[in-house]
C-alpha cells in the first residue's frame, strides 16, 4: 500500500550570524555590529521558549535528537533532511525566523529604515537559495518580496525568488507599513498578477502585521512580570494564555478578510492563499459571519463572492502543531483546505514527536481525508511534484495504519508537555462577533 505523502506547511530557518557579511550588501554592513548585540539579547530571551528540564527532555526526547542538536537544521540542510526523514516528512514549507539567531537586519529590538529591512530580507533569500537550493523539491522556501521599499522592487524580488524555485511569497506587510495602501488596494494588483502567473501562493504567517520591535518588547515585558511572580514558563504563557501574542492575534485574520472583501480574489481568481501557524478553530464561525457581512453590504464592497466560497476554492490553512479540537472540526473548516504543519525546529511544534503526535491527533480519520490533510492538499494547491514526493514517501513516509490506527498509549507526561508547549488539548476558541465587526468597519465603509 502506498505510504502517506506528508507535506508540512510550517517550518523555519535562519542564516547563522557568521555568514551575515556574505549576504548583507556592503552599504548595510554598518548595521551589523548592532545586529550582533541584538542577537545575543535575542538568543537569551527566546532561549526561554525551550528551557526544558532534563526530566521533560527524558519524556519528549527519547531518541536524543533535541539534545544532540537536531534543531540545527535551522541552517544545516543535511541535518534538516535527516530530521525530515526520521519523522516521515517528504517536504515542508520553510519561513524565516528561529530562536537560534536573528534574521539579518530584522527590526526586533531597534527601528530600522525600510531599505535596511529590505536588505535583510534579500540577504535571507539569497542565503536560503544557496543553503537549500539543492533540495528545492523537499525544502520549500518562502520569501518576503513585499518588504522591499516600493512596488517595482517588490516585483523584482518576486521575480528573483521565482527564478530560484521558491515555493511561496508573504503577503506584503509582515511588518506594518504605514507608507503603503492597504493590501486590497489596486496598487498591489501587479503583485498579485505576477504571483498568480508564477503559480506561487500568497502566505500569511503568524506575526503578520506587527510593528517593528513590538513582539520581542512584549515578550520581555511579560518575562519581567513572570519572573517577579517566580515563574519561568514563558512558552506556556504565550501559546496558551496571553492574548497579546499568537494565541489570538487578529491581524493575520484581518489580512485574510481584507483580501476577500476587498475583491482581490475576484480580480485574481487563480490567486492562492496559505494561512499558517494561526490555528484553524476560528475559521468556521468567522467565515459564516463574514458571509453575513458580505450579504448585508455587497453594494458597498468590491467583493463579488462570499468569503466562504473564496475560502473553499482558493485557500489553505496549515494547522501548525495541530490541536485535537481542530481535527474534530475538520468538516467545518473544510477537509480540502487543511494542511498539517510541524513547525520544525520550534519548541511549540510537533518535532521531535511528530509520529506520535500525528497518531494521537488523527487516529480514526478516514484514509481519503488523512491523505488530503497530510499532503495531497498541499500538492494540489502548491503545484508540487507528486511523483517525486511519492517516491520519497515510499522510502521514509508513514503508513495509513501508523497514523490513523489505534490511539497510542502515550505517557501522560508527554501529552501534558504537548499541551504546555502548543495548546494541544485546548478547546476551540470562543467566537467574538463584535471584535470582528469593529475591525471590518475600519477596513470598509458601509452605508447600512
Amino acid at each position: 500500500m502506498d505510504k502517506l505523502i506528508v507535506v508540512s506547511g510550517d517550518s523555519h530557518a535562519v542564516p547563522p550570524p557568521e555568514v551575515w557579511p556574505d549576504y548583507v550588501e556592503a552599504e548595510y554592513h554598518p548595521y551589523l555590529a548592532g545586529m550582533h548585540e541584538d542577537n545575543e539579547r535575542y538568543k537569551q530571551l527566546l532561549g526561554l521558549f525551550a528551557d526544558f528540564s532534563p526530566q521533560v527532555l527524558d519524556v519528549m526526547d527519547p531518541d536524543d535528537v533535541w539534545r544532540s542538536g537536531g534543531y540545527l537544521g535551522c541552517w544545516d540542510p543535511a541535518r534538516r533532511i535527516a530530521e525530515m526523514d526520521r519523522e516521515g516528512v517528504a517536504a515542508e514549507l520553510v519561513y524565516s525566523g528561529d530562536p537560534r539567531a536573528l534574521s539579518p537586519l530584522s527590526p526586533q529590538f531597534r527601528h530600522l529604515p525600510q531599505d535596511a529591512v529590505a536588505a535583510g530580507v534579500r540577504a535571507y533569500d539569497r542565503w536560503a537559495a544557496d543553503a537549500f537550493g539543492a533540495e528545492r523539491d523537499r525544502i520549500l522556501c518562502v520569501g518576503d518580496p513585499g518588504s522591499q521599499p516600493d512596488l517595482d522592487r517588490m516585483l523584482g524580488e518576486l521575480d528573483w525568488i521565482v527564478e530560484r524555485g521558491f515555493a511561496g511569497a508573504y503577503v506584503p506587510g509582515y511588518f506594518h507599513r504605514p507608507d503603503l495602501p492597504p493590501i486590497h488596494d489596486e496598487y498591489f494588483d501587479p503583485f498579485w498578477s505576477r504571483l498568480t502567473e508564477s503559480g506561487l501562493p500568497a502566505v500569511i504567517h503568524a506575526g503578520y502585521g506587527q510593528k517593528q520591535c513590538e513582539f520581542l518588547s512584549g515578550v520581555e515585558a511579560l518575562r519581567r512580570n513572570m519572573e517577579a511572580e517566580g515563574r519561568n514558563d514563558l512558552l506556556t504563557e504565550i501559546i496558551n494564555n496571553s492574548e497579546r501574542f499568537f494565541s489570538k492575534d487578529m491581524r493575520p485574520r484581518r489580512a485574510m478578510w481584507q483580501l476577500m472583501l476587498g475583491g482581490v480574489f475576484d480580480r485574481h481568481p487563480r490567486l492562492k492563499l496559505v494561512m499558517t501557524e494561526v490555528r484553524g478553530d476560528w475559521l468556521p464561525e468567522t467565515l459564516e459571519h463574514l458571509d453575513a457581512v458580505f450579504e448585508q453590504n455587497r453594494l458597498d464592497i468590491p467583493a463579488r463572492r462570499r468569503p466562504s466560497e473564496v475560502w473553499h476554492e482558493q485557500c489553505l490553512v496549515s494547522l501548525s502543531f495541530v490541536h485535537k479540537s481542530e481535527v474534530a472540526m475538520r468538516d467545518e473548516v473544510g477537509v480540502e483546505t487543511i494542511l498539517f504543519g510541524r513547525d520544525y525546529p520550534h519548541a511549540e511544534g510537533t518535532w521531535p514527536n511528530t509520529a506520535d503526535w500525528l497518531n494521537d491527533a488523527f487516529a480514526g480519520v478516514p484514509e481519503n481525508e488523512l491523505r488530503m490533510m497530510l499532503g495531497e492538499n498541499a500538492i494540489r494547491m502548491l503545484g508540487l511534484n507528486r511523483s517525486r514526493l511519492s517516491a520519497i514517501a515510499q522510502r521514509i513516509g508513514p503508513t495509513v495504519e501508523e497514523v490513523a490506527g489505534d490511539i497510542p498509549d502515550l505517557d501522560p507526561r508527554l501529552l501534558a508537555n504537548w499541551d504546555a508547549r502548543s495548546g494541544y488539548l485546548k478547546p476551540r476558541e470562543p467566537f467574538d462577533r463584535e471584535e470582528i465587526d469593529v475591525l471590518v468597519r475600519e477596513d470598509f465603509t458601509f452605508t447600512r
